[in-house]
Formats: C-alpha cells, sequence, structure tokens
C-alpha cells in the first residue's frame, strides 16, 4: 500500500507532542495513570500506521487502519479527560486535539476509499 504523504512524520511528531505534553502533567496518582493510557495510544498511532504501510493486502491495510482509528480514538478520549478534570489548561491541549482530530478524519477517510475500491 502506498502511504499518505507525510503521514508517517504527521503522527510521529504527535507522539513527540503528547509525550512532552505528559511531562506537564501533575504527578499525582490521577495523572500518573492518565500520562501512562495517553501515552501508550498517542504512540500506538504512528507504531500502527507505520504497520499498516507494509501491508499485504488491502484487507490487511483497513484492518491495521482500524487499529490507528481505535488508537487515535483513545487519545482523543484521553486528552478529553485531561480538559475536563482541568488537570491542564485547554491552551495546552487545544493544538493536539486538533492534530488527533486531523489523523482521525484521515484514518477514517482512508478506510472509506479503500472500502469503496474494493467494490468496484
Amino acid at each position: 500500500m502506498e502511504p499518505l504523504s507525510n503521514l508517517k512524520e504527521r503522527t510521529k511528531a504527535s507522539a513527540l507532542q503528547i509525550i512532552k505534553l505528559t511531562e506537564k502533567i501533575p504527578e499525582n496518582l490521577t495523572g500518573q495513570i492518565i500520562s501512562k493510557q495517553i501515552v501508550r495510544s498517542g504512540t500506538s498511532v504512528g507504531a500502527n500506521y507505520r504497520a499498516a504501510c507494509r501491508a499485504k493486502s488491502n484487507a490487511d491495510f483497513i484492518n491495521k487502519l482500524k487499529m490507528v482509528e481505535e488508537e487515535c480514538d483513545e487519545t482523543m478520549y484521553w486528552l478529553e479527560i485531561l480538559n475536563d478534570s482541568q488537570l491542564m489548561h485547554k491552551t495546552l491541549l487545544d493544538p493536539i486535539q486538533k492534530e488527533a482530530n486531523e489523523l482521525l478524519a484521515i484514518c477514517v477517510a482512508s478506510i472509506k476509499t479503500v472500502r469503496h475500491r474494493l467494490l468496484q
């Protein structure tokens, strides 16, 4: 499968932003739990996208992109929790949430495009 233009770089940059963000989360029990969750899901987006780029078939590509979609959605959930709990200031979260939304939209659109091609 042909990787989407610069999506590998975007997902990696997003993971690095999330890692830096977690360094600013309060070091209480709640902060530690959320940090671990968001680092795991946020870094998994890029790792799973790279795996999708090495897919052996269109069906394999779709399955791997579905994993990317799930990890993006989970990352967005943890970003919302950080925002709603007021553990982090909204101005720190906004650009990361925006990028997560864009990555999710790209992923969903890609899945739809490949599925459409398979039906033709």
